[in-house]
C-alpha cells in the first residue's frame, strides 16, 4: 500500500491508495509492469519516468491527465516493479528498443493511432532514440528536465558509474542511505518523508534491487545521446521542453539549449522546482502539460 499525497497550501493530505501496475509485457529486456487510466476511447498519452525512479512519480499526474485522456505508465526493465535480474541489458539503447515494443502491444502505432510522448530525465532520451531510431511515431512530445545532450549526469551518478562495482559492495545500510541522500538531491524544495522512502525502497528491498541500482547506472553511457543529438534538427512534430529552475543535476542552460536544436519547439520554465518537477511542482507541470497536450 503506497500513499498519495496532496498539498494544499501548506499542509500534506494524505490519501490511501493503491500505486498498482496490473498488467504485464514479456519484453526483450525482461517482463514490463504496466497500467493505464482513463476512458479507452481518449487521445492517448504515455509517460516514460527517468532514473533512479519508476513510474511511481507520475502518479499524479497520470490520474490527473486521465481526466481527458488516455494515459499509459510502465516501470522500464530493471526499475520499479518490473523485471530486475543479473546479466539485464537496461541501457538507455534497450529501453528505447522497448518502448518500441510497447507501443506496438498498446496498439499505438500506424496512422491516426499515435499517442502523446511526455518523457522525464532518461526517459527524454529513450523517447527520442524511439522516435528517431526505431521509427516511433507520437502526436506530441513533452520533454521534462530532460537527459538528451551530454555531457550528463550528476557528479554523484558520474562517479558511481565509474566505480559501479565498489559501490556494490556498499553494506545494506549505507547503500540505503547513499541512495536516499542521491534521491533527495533530486528536489529543490524537499520530499515529503513518505514519498523518498517510497523511491527509495525500489531500490532497497533485498540483494536484486541493490544490485540493479548499481547495474542501470554502469550500463548508461553518453554514446546513447551522441548516438542521436545531431539527428535533433530533423524532429518535426510539436515539442515542449519543460525544466524545473532550481535543477541541481541539469542544469537551465542544458534544457534552453535543447529546445533550441529541435524546430519549433516551445520552452517552459517552473519556478520553485528541481529535477524532480512532478514532485517539487505537480500542479504546475500538470496545467503546463495539459495544455500542450490539448
Amino acid at each position: 500500500m503506497s500513499t498519495v499525497l496532496l498539498m494544499t497550501g501548506t499542509e500534506w493530505k494524505t490519501e490511501k491508495t493503491e500505486w498498482n501496475l496490473d498488467r504485464t509485457y514479456p519484453s526483450s529486456s525482461g517482463e514490463v509492469r504496466w497500467a493505464e487510466f482513463g476512458a479507452p476511447d481518449a487521445p492517448p498519452v504515455v509517460l516514460l519516468h527517468g532514473t533512479p525512479f519508476s513510474s511511481y512519480v507520475w502518479r499524479g499526474v497520470a490520474r490527473a491527465l486521465a481526466d481527458r485522456h488516455r494515459v499509459f505508465v510502465w516501470d522500464m526493465p530493471g526499475y520499479g516493479a518490473s523485471e530486475k535480474r543479473a546479466d539485464q541489458d537496461v541501457s538507455l539503447a534497450a529501453q528505447g528498443r522497448v518502448f518500441g515494443e510497447l507501443l506496438e502491444e498498446w496498439g499505438l502505432t500506424g496512422e491516426g493511432a499515435e499517442p502523446a510522448v511526455v518523457a522525464h530525465d532518461f526517459g527524454g532520451c529513450v523517447a527520442l532514440r524511439a522516435h528517431l531510431l526505431h521509427g516511433a511515431r507520437y502526436r506530441r512530445l513533452a520533454l521534462v528536465n530532460a537527459l538528451a545532450i551530454s555531457p550528463w549526469g550528476s557528479p554523484t551518478y558520474r562517479l558511481i558509474g565509474a566505480h559501479h562495482d565498489v559501490f556494490g559492495q556498499l553494506s545494506p545500510e549505507v547503500h540505503r542511505g547513499l541512495v536516499r541522500e542521491y534521491v533527495r538531491s533530486g528536489s529543490a524544495s524537499g520530499l515529503h518523508p513518505r514519498v523518498l522512502e517510497r523511491i527509495v525502497d525500489g531500490w532497497c528491498g533485498d540483494a536484486e534491487d541493490q544490485a540493479a541500482f548499481y547495474r542501470q547506472i554502469a550500463q548508461n553511457d553518453r554514446r546513447f545521446t551522441d548516438e542521436i543529438e545531431g539527428r535533433y534538427g530533423e524532429i518535426s512534430l510539436p515539442v515542449l521542453v519543460c525544466w524545473g529552475a532550481d535543477d541541481a543535476w541539469i542544469p537551465v542552460e542544458r534544457g534552453r539549449e535543447l529546445a533550441s536544436r529541435i524546430p519549433g519547439a516551445g520552452f517552459r520554465l517552473i519556478e520553485g522546482a528541481g529535477h524532480l518537477v512532478q514532485e517539487d511542482a505537480p500542479a504546475e507541470l500538470t496545467a503546463v502539460l495539459g495544455g500542450f497536450l490539448g
